[in-house]
């Protein structure tokens, strides 16, 4: 009952395939072929990062937006995209991947947060855990 659900799993794992294959990348390619590899890394970055403010924005909503916790997770949800905004298209692309990775961490802890109160299953931050130590590993490596 407590373990990750197989979907999830394999869809996670799955989504990790282009921050391996892209960070790999620019530890190897030469420019102009790397700042894309770097571009491309940032952007699936920003990305992905949104969509865990968007799955933050659903469990927040579920219960209604309930005043005690709905209002304070609304707000946080909404960061995510915003930094992920701001780590693409205004930062150089080395300090904006590390931004990223901080970024992945900080929605990982909120997810913890979220799960121990109930508004998420108890196997997310067990799926969570190992998927952001590999972006966020992913993304470092990027930055060098």
């Amino acid at each position: 009952m407590n373990a990750v659900p197989r979907l999830p799993l394999v869809l996670g794992a799955l989504g990790l395939l282009p921050f391996v294959f892209l960070s790999g990348g620019t530890l190897f390619a030469e420019d102009p072929l790397r700042k894309s590899l770097v571009l491309a890394l940032a952007s699936y970055g920003a990305i992905i990062l949104s969509f865990l403010g968007g799955i933050q924005w659903g469990m927040a909503i579920q219960d209604g937006g309930a005043p005690n916790t709905g209002r304070h997770v609304l707000l946080l949800s909404v960061l995510p995209s915003l930094g992920g905004w701001a780590a693409l298209l205004l930062l150089p692309h080395h300090t904006g991947l590390l931004v990223l990775a901080a970024g992945y961490l900080l929605v990982l802890a909120v997810d913890i947060r979220l799960s121990r109160k109930g508004h998420a299953p108890e196997w997310y931050p067990r799926l969570r855990w190992p998927l952001t130590l590999v972006v966020a590993s992913c993304l470092a490596i990027g930055s060098l």
